[in-house]
């Protein structure tokens, strides 16, 4: 239901209520007397309710406006609280990206390319979306997030996409596990060792399809977790092994909680790249801005993503 009154109402039921008389309100709130006039008995008309009576030239509140008053002030209040948070948070922000990686929450990276963007761009801010993250392409396409950091060739009308950097594939494994310390196993080497998997469905670029199938060498499915941080939880614990991301698992590594091997003697490396709408990857827009500026920082060493 579309409220009666408008704010300028509430305004003039708060100014009347402090100084009592219709020229002292008009006054505070910088309009013509006989303006205020008019917005009262269009207050009064569309709530068919008398709000203020008039005695020796001063304005007496009726039960309505009391109980009004309350109300405006509260309103009033939390819009001009709003207003000025919103004002402090955003101060010198013109646009706001956002940003989302595809199944991983691993953001150690991002303060270094927030630094990054601002030596290189003005008013734009980056806000993580971190809710979209299973379903990247559909948070694009319905605008509930700008810029996607996605693995693999992603083929969608209306998707563009730049290049950010190719990782390889990581055998992950607890540090007591028989093959620690290879540099890269097969798909022999894993056969019937428990395994946590992202996910069941095959994809073209991944180990399911470059790795299991060409030997016909399978581990044994011991769980699917959709989180890579859990399955690096549970690799760690010895209650699994699996196949992540090189970037992504950098910090386990290092912890040595973890440890990784190359999967194949060659390697299988997945292209990353920024996705974004076809339609803002023109000019200045600011998405594009800070898709190009991030495919940019990926290309200097150090960058915080795992490069070849």
């Amino acid at each position: 239901m579309k409220p009666l009154l408008d704010l300028r109402h509430l305004q003039l039921i708060q100014a009347i209520t402090e100084t009592g008389r219709i020229t002292d309100a008009a006054k505070k709130l910088g309009v013509t007397p006989s303006a205020l006039s008019h917005r009262l008995r269009e207050a009064e008309r569309r709530l068919d309710v008398p709000l203020f009576t008039r005695m020796h030239k001063k304005l007496r509140r009726t039960p309505a406006a009391d109980y009004m008053a309350v109300v405006a002030e509260r309103i009033l209040t939390d819009l001009s609280r709003a207003e000025e948070d919103v004002r402090r948070m955003n101060a010198n922000v013109q646009h706001v990206v956002r940003l989302s990686v595809e199944a991983y929450s691993n953001y150690r990276w991002l303060p270094s390319f927030i630094k990054f963007l601002k030596l290189r761009t003005d008013g734009i801010d980056i806000q993580i979306m971190a809710g979209v993250r299973g379903d990247p392409v559909s948070g694009l396409l319905n605008r509930h997030l700008d810029i996607a950091i996605m693995s693999g060739n992603v083929s969608q009308a209306g998707i563009s996409s730049l290049p950010l950097f190719e990782d390889p594939l990581l055998y992950i494994m607890p540090p007591t596990h028989r093959l620690a310390g290879r540099d890269y196993v097969e798909g022999s080497d894993i056969v019937g060792e428990p395994f946590i998997t992202y996910t069941k469905i095959p994809e073209p670029d991944r180990e399911f399809a470059l790795l299991f199938r060409p030997t016909d060498s399978y581990p044994k499915w011991a769980a699917t977790v959709e989180l890579p941080e859990a399955i690096v939880e549970l690799v760690a614990s010895d209650l699994g092994t699996s196949v992540l991301s090189n970037w992504a698992v950098q910090s386990a590594l290092k912890e040595g909680r973890i440890v990784g091997a190359r999967v194949t003697q060659d390697g299988i490396t997945v292209p990353w790249r920024a996705v974004l709408r076809t339609e803002d990857i023109e000019g200045d827009d600011p998405i594009h801005q800070v898709a190009r500026l991030l495919s940019e920082w990926c290309r200097q060493p150090g960058c915080g993503f795992h490069i070849t």
